[in-house]
């Protein structure tokens, strides 16, 4: 894992994926560049770590600093070390019904799904927000004509007009718009289930921290209309994670494979 400078976010999610790796036996490293890390530096680490066979994968903890372009750093790590799903012939593998890894967030949400008996077949999945980590990968995975998907899927975005016309239709409500409280119980309908992506931090005095972690969505006015809803934290949150640690499993399985056939 490569974190580049210090925002506390990042920190806590580095710890976590590193904490987890640890209880499954997972060897993992932390790389901590400084914030003020050139964009040739961090590449050139990534070309390093591409070469070095005692890693099966690499992950670049985002954001990066506005200073570095993030798809080129991206699309610098080898597909088949690509534990995040990003790079762009994963993304097309994955659009195509074939995926190698499959992004990790959106892999969570559809075992989240499946495995709460809420299976995504056949049902009309409203997907709010189109970002390339969670919106789009996860359109992609819902629409192929297989067991766990073979929904019909609308994207929603900061264009979309009327977006409660279309979030009241919804079998299944994702949620991953950056904002707390986007989605209120007037735009839901009775029996929907909802996934919560986000993650915001809103000031509450009553905590230590001076703060606390909200969702997207109005969690307790939606819960008594809704059949399942995510908690933030504690949702996705842990799925993200444990999806993670798959792909590093199936890199290693493959790395493995292609080592014994050469």
């Amino acid at each position: 894992m490569v974190r580049v400078g210090e925002d506390p976010a990042s920190v806590s999610y580095v710890r976590s994926k590193s904490k987890v790796s640890e209880e499954l036996g997972i060897y993992s490293e932390t790389i901590v560049l400084a914030d003020n890390t050139s964009e040739e530096a961090l590449l050139t680490l990534i070309a390093k770590l591409n070469n070095d066979p005692q890693f099966h994968g690499i992950l670049v903890q985002l954001p990066l600093p506005r200073h570095i372009n993030t798809d080129k750093v991206l699309n610098a790590i080898k597909p088949e070390k690509d534990v995040d799903g990003f790079h762009p012939m994963n993304a097309g593998k994955l659009l195509n019904g074939e995926p190698l890894f499959i992004p990790c967030t959106p892999h969570g949400i559809q075992e989240l799904l499946i495995r709460s008996g809420n299976s995504p077949e056949g049902k009309h999945v409203v997907i709010c927000g189109r970002s390339n980590l969670v919106g789009k990968p996860l359109m992609a995975m819902l629409i192929q004509k297989r067991k766990g998907a073979n929904a019909t899927v609308t994207m929603c975005h900061t264009g979309t007009r009327n977006l409660a016309s279309l979030t009241r239709q919804a079998d299944i409500l994702v949620v991953a718009m950056g904002r707390p409280k986007a989605i209120t119980a007037d735009m839901v309908k009775n029996g929907v289930v909802v996934i919560d992506v986000g993650v915001n931090r809103v000031p509450d005095k009553t905590r230590k921290s001076g703060f606390r972690l909200v969702g997207d969505t109005d969690f307790e006015a939606i819960e008594r209309k809704a059949k399942a809803i995510t908690p933030v934290p504690g949702g996705v949150g842990p799925m993200t994670v444990t999806m993670l640690m798959a792909n590093v499993v199936k890199a290693a399985e493959l790395w493995s494979v292609g080592s014994q056939k050469s």
